[in-house]
């Protein structure tokens, strides 16, 4: 049995969905089971990380996001004989990043604490998801217009079940253990770029705006805080006129190159307010 902490997150649900149509007997651990909507087969437990010790009776695998990792919860799957967590890390964790970020100090101390825990272990550090593209949906929905900061920032992003389809290989398959996959799209696109996708999924011709990153605020960003706005605000202009990486990992692991932005914005297209995919 597979446990998967995030079981109703964008990788988590899309995890779940694949490791039932591999066969495979899967516990989604998730804060809410009534709302979560998960298939049938799943056996839906309500994540208690507080009370870790009866998550992982009978389980030999754990998919793992960032803020599930503690200790206890660590030392609970070691105790019931789980023998190799997957970790749901980032690309901001790399030689020469900036430690200071929140979100690499967020998935740099989950990597060490899984490194620590006496469980094999693999990380897996995607770049950008296409999913951060979903911010732009109440906007598509309303009209033809996307006002967001940084037209020209660029990156690689990735379509959440290509995620998933490698953390079902690294799952299921030998090999892995000790590994650290980083993972990214298969093609560079600036955030002009990907609104003019979904605007070719949606059927309609869609323009970004740019505007003042300093009006940046919670009408484009309404769950960050304003020190993290700040410092994600200056990741974004980074990449502007920067190659992004990009990765040949999910080919390599799964055996299928990694989908497109443009893929990722036809699967998507309903999200945006399409009757269905183009």
């Amino acid at each position: 049995m597979i446990a998967v902490t995030g079981a109703t997150g964008n990788v988590g649900r899309a995890l779940v969905d694949r490791l039932l149509a591999a066969g495979r007997p899967v516990r989604a651990l998730t804060r809410d089971p009534k709302r979560a909507a998960l298939p049938e087969r799943a056996e839906v437990v309500e994540f208690r990380p507080e009370e870790p010790a009866a998550l992982f009776d009978g389980v030999s695998g754990v998919f793992l996001y960032a803020q599930a990792v503690t200790e206890p919860l660590l030392a609970a799957a070691r105790a019931a004989g789980v023998r190799h967590a997957v970790l749901l890390s980032s690309g901001i964790v790399r030689e020469g990043a900036d430690e200071t970020h929140p979100i690499h100090v967020l998935h740099a101390n989950a990597e060490r604490l899984i490194r620590d825990s006496g469980l094999e272990w693999t990380f897996l550090r995607p770049n950008g998801f296409a999913t951060n593209a979903l911010q732009w949906a109440s906007q598509i929905r309303a009209g033809n217009t996307v006002r967001g900061v940084y037209a020209d920032a660029v990156a690689a992003p990735i379509h959440e079940d290509d995620i998933a389809a490698v953390a079902e290989r690294v799952l299921l398959d030998d090999g892995h253990e000790g590994a650290v996959h980083r993972l990214t799209g298969s093609a560079a696109a600036t955030n002009a770029d990907q609104v003019a996708a979904i605007g070719a999924a949606v059927g309609r011709e869609l323009t970004f705006v740019e505007i003042d990153p300093a009006a940046a605020g919670p009408e484009l960003f309404p769950y960050l805080d304003a020190h993290m706005l700040d410092r994600l605000l200056k990741t974004f202009e980074a990449t502007i006129g920067v190659t992004p990486e990009i990765t040949d990992t999910v080919e390599r692991i799964t055996g299928t190159p990694a989908r497109t932005f443009a893929r990722w914005a036809r699967d998507h297209a309903a999200d945006f307010g399409a009757d269905s995919a183009a």
